[in-house]
């Protein structure tokens, strides 16, 4: 069994003051392969005060030395690849498949800041003023469970590139990929105090970064009942946030649509991740004389996918993270039946050959509305609605009747269509026919999905402010 006793405070890797055992699980099997030691508030202070004394060196650094650095952490992580995707399977019950692509994540948003940081101008004019962008202070990062080594490397990678130092807190849930990414930190020469990780509660260390006067940004991805806890926290001290939040991202299936394309591209879109993302599109709204077809579809397509072993290369949908979550998922597949839904499906329970695990069922219910709770909360599990609708507009209504604003998917064989059907979606990124993730837009959410954008240079600047310098004419 794995005991991790370590966090990163000031360019080095120490024993938390904190003592408390947190038992981590390998999901798949339900079963102990591991503890971490957890820090405490006092942890957390040692971390914000050794990345306050680096700020000022580090935010006049120049931009090519943070170029450099930000390749070295690349390159580092880079060589711990291998063991980042067995992490993932084991400790996150990732896919093998998804696991690489996760792991390779991690790698590549590092990498994508310092391109970022080579064409980026920190000072532009304004009419006869100089606007010089400033790097905000010492940043707050907090990171979820369900990608945590690449959510760690893309919030450094932005906060870096914009020369702020940061203390990060990963998910405890998390904490093998931590020690990995932290070990690979570790070699990659980083200035003490620059990059600090602290393992610890959120109610302990979130608590102390969300409210601390010496902590100017906060960065948090997670789900939004815990952001709204952090904007309030940090409103005391007026600092700078960023929430990436939860989803109820609709797939919007146009009339036009190639069914032997659409329907795989739908089930892709909703199971991503073992359903667990914030980005799943979990509401499929269909043209009600294609519904039918698209459920008989979905129903044969549904029937093919494997639930299992994550180390399988054909397992496309893994465990659930904890007990807690899969007993989560199963209350809503319950809902679902229980307001009138049809499970077309999957369903409660298990699947076959799979033991002890939490795994769920891949599960699709049809004739869902969009005010049934199913529709209605995010679920983050494999469980999909088809909800019916009449014209392009209403599907469009349909579409922006929820809390959450995040992601949303258009399908359609007619693009110019399909774009027009974008630009009316209250949404922080559409994605037609399968658009893959693009690291140079901006990624963040409408409503209750969140504040502020992350990627690209939208995500350096959240870690800068404009400073205008006015000269006389």
């Amino acid at each position: 069994m794995q005991r991790i006793n370590q966090i990163f405070i000031d360019g080095a890797l120490v024993t938390p003051h904190g003592t408390e055992l947190f038992d981590l699980y390998n999901p798949a099997k339900a079963e102990v392969i591991g503890q971490v030691q957890l820090a405490d508030a006092t942890d957390a202070e040692r971390a914000i005060a050794a990345a306050k004394r680096a700020f000022p060196a580090f935010s006049r650094s120049s931009k090519e030395s943070r170029i450099a650095l930000l390749r070295r952490m690349a390159a580092q992580v880079r060589a711990r690849v291998e063991d980042l995707t067995e992490a993932l399977v084991t400790e996150y019950g990732a896919p093998v498949s998804r696991a690489g692509w996760m792991a390779h994540h991690a790698v590549n948003v590092l990498e994508d800041a310092a391109n970022v940081l080579e064409n980026y101008s920190f000072t532009y004019r304004a009419g006869t003023a100089d606007v010089i962008m400033t790097p905000l202070g010492v940043a707050g990062l907090i990171t979820p469970w369900n990608s945590n080594a690449g959510f760690i490397c893309g919030k450094l990678a932005a906060a870096l590139a914009a020369g702020c130092t940061a203390v990060v807190k990963p998910s405890e849930m998390s904490a093998m990929q931590t020690q990995i990414v932290m070990e690979a930190l570790n070699a990659a020469d980083i200035p003490p105090g620059v990059v600090n990780i602290v393992t610890g509660r959120g109610e302990v260390v979130g608590a102390v970064l969300s409210s601390h006067p010496d902590i100017a940004k906060v960065s948090f991805t997670g789900s939004s009942a815990v952001g709204k806890g952090i904007l309030k926290a940090g409103a005391e001290t007026f600092k700078r946030i960023t929430l990436e939040l939860g989803g109820k991202s609709p797939a919007v299936v146009l009339d036009d649509a190639d069914l032997n394309v659409a329907v795989d591209q739908a089930l892709q879109a909703g199971f991503t991740n073992s359903g667990q993302a914030c980005i799943a599109g979990t509401r499929i709204l269909v043209p009600e004389h294609m519904a039918a077809n698209f459920a008989a579809r979905v129903k044969t397509a549904v029937a093919g996918i494997q639930s299992g072993d994550p180390h399988d290369p054909q397992t496309q949908i893994g465990p659930m993270v904890s007990q807690k979550q899969w007993e989560r998922v199963q209350r809503y597949i319950r809902l679902g039946q229980e307001e009138g839904a049809t499970l077309l499906a999957g369903g409660e329970g298990r699947p076959d050959g799979t033991g002890n695990g939490w795994f769920v069922r891949p599960t699709v219910f049809a004739d869902v509305h969009n005010d049934m709770t199913i529709a209605r909360e995010e679920i983050f599990g494999p469980v999909l609605s088809i909800i019916t609708y009449q014209t392009e507009e209403d599907a469009i209504r349909i579409a922006n009747d929820t809390l959450y604003g995040l992601q949303a998917y258009v399908l359609s064989s007619d693009l110019a269509r399909a774009q027009r059907v974008a630009s009316q979606l209250e949404a922080g990124r559409v994605a037609i026919n399968g658009a893959p993730h693009e690291p140079a837009a901006p990624f963040g959410g409408f409503k209750q999905s969140g504040i502020g954008r992350e990627y690209g240079k939208n995500g350096m600047e959240a870690f800068l402010e404009p400073k205008a310098v006015l000269v006389p004419r």
